[in-house]
């Protein structure tokens, strides 16, 4: 069941309206992204096509007000596009940052005019959202990026690079990090929002960054020499709020991490349940094995608390309950039973789990990169233990 549907408090018609929005996404990942996920791999990035199809069908920015463009729904209508998502095995379109997390920033930040001329954009999939905040230089510690903003009359001159930027390949409109007080730590950080194409002058897009796994998904190095952003950019009302901005909108982040990976579990199981009930071993299928049956029926049970632990997590979300800790340990826990409960799928799979045509060899490669972003499960660890 997607994220959020089971949830007690959700009525009836919400519950119909999320198993059809379920279905549209499923419709649309099974013939605009899955037919082409070779080529996106080759390529390293996928079609901006896809972004502005997904937006004719109204799957961006659902959780964004109408007024601006969006569906007026609920992070519940987001949780069932990402669920539905790993379910169809795309690893190329990275939507928790374009349409999870962007328009959120956008929405809490953002003055009215600059909400009207962004976010309609990033709903109809005409631009494509990005935030740079890692350095390579810094990876969790926000606090000491060197990217700066020097104001230069009515601009901001930004200086720096970024590395490890999802949909900066794609990007056309970019939230970056940047220090504009150098001397001061947490509280010199701001956030300005830049639209970028390939030919704005002080911005260029480096490499695309060859990963071990979501090959098709854009990953690249952003390099900023005196690029001009306007100060009516900044979002907040003053300089050096960017930090707490961060802290405010990362347990969403990772709360969409945590619906990703119960729904990897899920269908870990899933795909594995089918195999060992065809695949014959020693004159039965494997399922007959005592140890399969065993395995499954542990990895089913760690599914299923995977899947509660997020929907009530989600729940607090939609009631603004959701704190820093939760979050953390959402992504945390969930993250660290993802890659355990696929790569015993793996083992299930026997050699075939290794053979890339199998959809478990890719879930096991895609994966493992859950327990490193939106903040390492050690720095969750570390959250967590200050709420102790």
């Amino acid at each position: 069941m997607a994220s959020s549907v089971c949830d007690p408090q959700v009525d009836d018609a919400t519950v119909s309206e999320l198993r059809e929005l379920a279905e549209t996404a499923r419709g649309f990942f099974e013939k605009e992204v899955t037919p082409h996920r070779e080529r996106f791999a080759a390529q390293g990035f996928p079609d901006r096509k896809c972004y502005e199809r997904a937006g004719d069908l109204g799957l961006l920015c659902m959780s964004v007000p109408e007024e601006y463009g969006g569906g007026g729904g609920t992070f519940a209508h987001e949780a069932v596009l990402f669920t539905e998502q790993v379910r169809a095995g795309d690893s190329a379109l990275q939507l928790g940052v374009h349409t999870g997390i962007v328009p959120h920033y956008l929405m809490a930040y953002a003055s009215h005019q600059n909400k009207l001329r962004w976010l309609p954009k990033l709903a109809s999939g005409e631009w494509v959202g990005a935030i740079a905040m890692t350095e390579p230089g810094t990876g969790s510690d926000l606090q000491n990026i060197a990217t700066k903003a020097v104001k230069d009359g009515d601009d901001y001159v930004i200086t720096g690079a970024k590395t490890f930027i999802s949909n900066g390949r794609n990007c056309d409109l970019l939230i970056i990090a940047v220090k504009t007080d150098p001397g001061q730590g947490a509280k010199g950080v701001s956030l300005v929002v830049a639209e970028v194409s390939d030919d704005t002058p002080g911005f260029e897009r480096g490499r695309l960054l060859k990963k071990v796994g979501q090959r098709g998904q854009d990953t690249t190095e952003l390099f900023f020499e005196g690029l001009r952003v306007p100060q009516a950019n900044l979002l907040g009302s003053a300089e050096g709020q960017g930090f707490f901005q961060l802290m405010e909108q990362l347990p969403q982040e990772r709360l969409i991490c945590g619906v990703a990976a119960a729904a990897a579990i899920e269908t870990a199981v899933g795909e594995t349940l089918r195999y060992v009930k065809e695949r014959q071993a020693f004159g039965k299928p494997l399922f007959a094995l005592q140890n399969t049956r065993f395995e499954l029926a542990e990895c089913a049970t760690l599914a299923r608390v995977a899947r509660t632990f997020v929907d009530d997590a989600v729940a607090k979300h939609l009631r603004g309950e959701l704190d820093v800790p939760t979050a953390a340990m959402v992504k945390y826990w969930t993250t660290e039973q993802q890659t355990q409960v696929v790569d015993r799928c793996v083992q299930l799979h026997g050699g075939y789990g290794y053979m890339d045509e199998y959809p478990i060899s890719r879930m096991w490669i895609d994966g493992r990169i859950s327990r490193i972003y939106a903040g390492a499960n050690e720095v969750m660890k570390d959250l967590i233990a200050r709420s102790l």
